[in-house]
């Protein structure tokens, strides 16, 4: 599996995985080599974690202002992506004593920890871009 990845090629990742892999002829090790890839892509999978986040790194937000930010999500997926959000502590929930009732979110410092992954990610999918508008009518792009 390991040796025929092309996206793994001539990276410290690949090797190091595939040396381990090898060594220890042992898949369930490989794929708890592989595990932490996997919690990360479970805890920002989605169209809308990565967007909420970039959203609450400008200071912070109510609710209908994220969702302002967010043009097309529904109310419904934004408050079941903000708990998620929040139980693995990427964001901060505050309730205010007044009233109506104010309810603040906020970024915290663990969600500063993403920027490097974020950066990367707007890196890869800029050149993504280029690439795949190279081959494609302009009105076969969408995003």
């Amino acid at each position: 599996m390991l040796e025929e990845s092309a996206i793994l090629s001539d990276s410290t990742v690949r090797e190091e995985l595939h040396n381990e892999c090898a060594i220890q002829h042992d898949p369930s090790k490989c794929q708890q080599k592989l595990r932490p890839v996997k919690d990360a892509m479970y805890v920002l999978s989605g169209k809308w974690k990565i967007p909420i986040i970039i959203s609450l790194s400008f200071g912070p937000r109510r609710f209908k202002q994220i969702a302002t930010d967010l043009e097309g999500i529904t109310d419904k997926v934004l408050s079941k992506e903000l708990k998620e959000l929040e139980q693995n502590e990427l964001l901060e929930r505050e309730v205010f004593n007044s009233f109506p009732p104010r309810v603040e979110y906020r970024a915290t410092e663990y969600a500063k920890s993403l920027h490097h992954v974020i950066s990367a990610l707007r890196e890869w999918g800029t050149g993504h871009r280029e690439k795949i508008m190279k081959k494609k009518p302009p009105k076969e792009i969408t995003g």
